[in-house]
């Protein structure tokens, strides 16, 4: 994987290089960030010379706050999960938590993500952080071609270095004076720890055998699956 630092997008990584079996996952095809909101003309330069198509993962709430600041390229809105990001901190969900019920209540659109990059077209999936949806979304598209397990883990952790620490400074600020007994707030908005993605991904092969049958499960046909290789493995 490769961090890359463009002007106006937070959280950018190509996750080509991971290993996947004997081979890797190609370079220029998967990419991850934050939001597009600040997107300015370096940012715009990059996304329109890498990338063909920008899969958006937030909600209406979202997207309507933070409008994508990028024109003239493909995007897909796929809201993730169904209600709000205030919602599972005002629930005091666990990153786990949250992370079942993508896999669970979210099945479907994880699909179309996964439809979008099986197309093999440089693709940049994105959410409000690029944390938990975005870091979900790709590393089940990895899981399913056979990336190397750790390897998938680690770009996953990867985020919370990325987050600017005085954002998760005045994030977790706020969240202490608003949402005083809400233990889980502050990791949900800042942490990406390896453990809670390896257990995600244990989870899934334990209730449905692979990641790959997760996804068959969900509709994703073999075909799909095959493309699926075919557009991120060397």
């Amino acid at each position: 994987m490769t961090v890359l630092a463009v002007p106006g997008i937070t959280n950018l990584r190509d996750v080509g290089g991971i290993p996947a079996g004997s081979s890797r996952i190609r370079e220029g095809v998967l990419f991850r960030s934050g939001n597009l909101a600040k997107a300015g003309p370096e940012a715009h330069a990059f996304l329109t010379g890498s990338v063909a198509h920008i899969v958006d993962l937030r909600d209406d709430s979202e997207a309507l706050a933070e409008p994508c600041a990028v024109a003239g390229l493909r995007i897909a809105r796929v809201p993730l999960f169904a209600g709000s990001v205030a919602s599972f901190l005002l629930g005091d969900i666990s990153l786990g938590g949250l992370y079942r019920h993508i896999v669970d209540d979210g099945s479907d659109r994880i699909v179309q993500v996964l439809r979008i990059i099986a197309a093999g077209e440089p693709t940049l999936v994105h959410c409000t952080l690029g944390k938990d949806r975005t870091g979900v979304s790709v590393a089940l598209a990895l899981a399913a071609v056979g990336a190397d397990r750790e390897a998938i883990v680690a770009d996953y952790a990867l985020t919370a270095s990325q987050l600017p620490e005085s954002r998760n400074r005045a994030i977790a600020k706020w969240l202490e004076e608003r949402l005083p007994v809400a233990q889980n707030a502050i990791a949900l908005a800042t942490e990406s720890p390896a453990p809670v993605m390896r257990a995600l991904l244990a989870d899934l092969e334990q209730r449905h055998g692979s990641v790959a049958d997760y996804l068959r499960g969900a509709g994703l046909t073999r075909a799909e699956l095959d493309d699926l290789g075919a557009a991120l493995v060397e």
